[in-house]
């Protein structure tokens, strides 16, 4: 099923590639992230679409790869070389875990907070060809390697019963499923979700060739539908607990990199969007790119999960 949604723009300022987004529902207000422009975003939302003031801006004095909530307030950010905890907006940084990588070559990319309140963050290989990407756990007793295999991590997410864990490896244009034991963090059973078709040799966006797109950044409804944002797609993917596709969301940029649910019902779905890398043409028709935009949608999300020391 094909779908002609609405869409509203949140910010008419583009970052260069925003991501991680998450709504907090104690400050009604949406956070994400500007990786190559080195800085943390939020923006208050009165009711379900209506952004109330300014965009306020953390700078960072790296790339943040992805941020959490904090129980109790502040965020956990996954800078190029390493975790750290931000007690207050614009303050101090406390350094909670090293980048286990040689930053000159990876750095942080998606990630989020199980149900158990552990931070998760996968790793990108920049150079983009080995599968060097890590996904790290980060709990009381330190940072752990919990899978690895990819070349860049993305799309992490679980099942509502939180017994199903999803990472997608971008390069690879695969979503993978694992059954995961939340007492101990452990994946297992690893398996194909879903198989998108690869990028053609030598495509560029404005190609005859067909393409739809491959996975970035993910989020998972109350019925337990894995929405996946599909990078030079133009949509994004609602995928079935089975992987089977219900519906294709048509966007109006081509490159959707994160979805995430938000408002007060949690039946906004706001998606953050890239223009870093496009080119003059592309960015003359979608002007929106790098913008971030909102939707509603028929069946609400999941609130997202905080960060637990």
């Amino acid at each position: 099923m094909n779908t002609a949604p609405s869409w509203s723009a949140i910010t008419t300022v583009p970052d260069g590639l925003s991501e991680s987004p998450f709504w907090h529902p104690q400050e009604n207000r949406l956070y994400w992230v500007d990786i190559p422009g080195r800085r943390l975003a939020r923006l208050a939302i009165a009711g379900q679409m209506q952004p109330q003031g300014e965009v306020e801006y953390w700078p960072m004095s790296e790339e943040p790869g992805c941020i959490a909530p904090v129980q109790g307030g502040g965020l956990v950010i996954a800078l190029r070389d390493g975790i750290y905890l931000g007690e207050n907006w614009g303050g101090s940084l406390q350094q909670l875990a090293v980048a286990p990588y040689d930053t000159a070559k990876l750095r942080f990319n998606d990630g989020k907070c199980d149900a158990q309140g552990r931070f998760w963050a996968g790793s990108l290989y920049e150079l983009k060809d080995q599968a060097l990407g890590v996904l790290y756990m980060l709990d009381g007793q330190g940072l752990h390697a919990m899978m690895d295999g990819v070349t860049t991590a993305n799309g992490l997410a679980w099942s509502p019963d939180g017994r199903t864990a999803y990472w997608a490896d971008t390069a690879a244009h695969q979503v993978r499923a694992f059954d995961f034991d939340a007492a101990t963090g452990q994946l297992s059973a690893g398996r194909v979700f879903h198989q998108m078709t690869p990028k053609p040799a030598g495509w560029a966006w404005g190609d005859a060739a067909a393409y739809g797109g491959r996975p970035d950044g993910a989020a998972v409804d109350s019925e337990g539908c894995y929405w996946s944002a599909q990078y030079e797609g133009q949509r994004l993917l609602r995928l079935s607990p089975n992987g089977q596709v219900l519906a294709e969301v048509k966007t109006p940029v081509p490159c959707p990199t994160m979805p995430c649910f938000g408002g007060p019902d949690l039946k906004t779905l706001f998606i953050t969007t890239s223009r870093q890398g496009r080119s003059a043409q592309e960015l003359a028709q979608f002007p929106l790119a790098g913008c971030v935009l909102a939707m509603r949608v028929d069946v609400a999300g999941l609130s997202v999960n905080a960060y637990r020391a």
